[in-house]
């Protein structure tokens, strides 16, 4: 059995997701920032010593007692409310305070809670005066205490070393999700605007012929008595005009529905550099039949999706190239690989590809990224020709 469907693993990553919302997308960092609550315990293995050691004399019991109060404050920051994270963060400062008479290491308190000051509401000048607050508040304990001046020095540089990091952090995160969403408004006005274009076409389309259609059916009606001949030539071009429309709107809906690659490729560009991850694209002189161009496009729309979702990569490279008789795209990432079973995105593309005669491979292995290669075969020029004509007598 593998690791990652051992039912341990699955308990404790449902654990996890119950102390940490997995819509922030932070795995198991909280978790594993936890560790730093080892400092707590330093003064175990470095005594103090002179007046100040005088002044503190750790012990257990408090320590271990700030943890089990601390813990829930943590854990809420990260799921509560704007108004909860203030009141958290502030607690776990207050933490910190109150136990700077029993450890020197408190300190490991106020550096998590300059870590959820980058986190709260406001404007950063806002979340820099609250900062200083924290440190000043510490600094002025950590003199009447009589600390060492290293003491509150060091916290202070941590402390604004942490800060900076998360706030850097978080604003990336805004970003993100601000161009996730900017993608999705570039999806929906292209949805609308191609449904417009739709519209517009098939009222082209089909405004004139069914006029057409209705003018001469009326007139074959009236014609039926006084000149049955001249009624049955009406019928029959009525019959002609109906098979020409139809040729005309399946042409018209074999086009929409196909996917080029050109859109894709565009699409593609816009989701994975939203998320951080370097699209190359190497195209050489191919001429693709529009059948096979919906193939290849819905494949590449497949890879890089997982690419996005699942990859965790920093660089994807796709190329399209042809031999002549086969046309090949390979889609490359640099990301964590995988052995897992394909799901049904991989199932419905390797079937998609089996149909036109083609043949997909994917390589995938942990650490070494994933490249995924279809293969189709190009129509020859008799294929091709013989298709042009049975589109021209379907159409008549």
């Amino acid at each position: 059995m593998s690791l990652s469907s051992s039912p341990l693993l699955r308990t404790l990553t449902r654990l996890r997701d119950a102390l940490v919302p997995e819509a922030l997308g932070l795995g198991w960092m909280p978790v594993l920032l936890l560790g730093y609550l080892l400092f707590l315990f330093m003064p175990v293995l470095v005594p103090s010593g002179g007046d100040w050691g005088g002044r503190l004399q750790w012990r257990l019991w408090p320590t271990l007692a700030s943890i089990v109060v601390f813990l829930p404050m943590y854990f809420l920051a990260y799921r509560g409310s704007a108004m909860t994270r203030v009141l958290c963060t502030f607690g776990i400062a207050a933490l910190g305070y109150g136990l700077m008479a029993s450890n020197a290491f408190s300190n490991t308190y106020i550096i998590y809670a300059a870590a959820f000051v980058a986190l709260l509401p406001g404007s950063l000048w806002t979340r820099l005066a609250m900062l200083a607050v924290l440190l000043g508040a510490y600094y002025g304990l950590s003199s009447w205490l009589a600390f060492p001046v290293f003491v509150p020095v060091l916290t202070a540089i941590i402390s604004v070393a942490v800060f900076t990091g998360n706030y850097f952090q978080s604003e990336t995160v805004r970003k993100r999700a601000e161009l996730k969403l900017s993608h999705e408004e570039v999806r929906r006005l292209a949805a609308l605007a191609e449904r417009e274009r739709i519209g517009r076409d098939l009222h082209d389309l089909l405004g004139h012929t069914l006029s057409l259609v209705a003018l001469k059916s009326d007139l074959a009606g009236r014609l039926i008595e006084r000149d049955p001949q001249a009624a049955r030539n009406e019928i029959v071009e009525v019959s002609r005009v109906a098979r020409d429309a139809l040729a005309q709107v399946r042409r018209a809906v074999t086009g929409i529905r196909a996917a080029g690659l050109a859109a894709e490729l565009a699409s593609a560009k816009l989701l994975l550099e939203s998320d951080g991850v370097t699209l190359r694209y190497d195209a050489h002189e191919v001429v693709v039949p529009a059948d096979l161009e919906t193939v290849l496009a819905l494949a590449l729309r497949e890879a890089v999706t997982n690419i996005q979702r699942h990859a965790r990569a920093t660089l994807a490279e796709v190329s399209l190239t042809s031999t002549g008789d086969h046309v090949q795209l390979r889609i490359r990432d640099n990301g964590v690989g995988s052995a897992a079973v394909p799901g049904n995105g991989l199932s419905g593309m390797r079937e998609r590809v089996e149909s036109r005669g083609g043949r997909l491979r994917i390589d995938s292995t942990l650490r070494q990224g994933t490249c995924v290669e279809i293969t189709l075969p190009l129509p020859s020029r008799e294929e091709v020709v013989s298709a042009a004509e049975e589109s021209a007598v379907g159409a008549t």
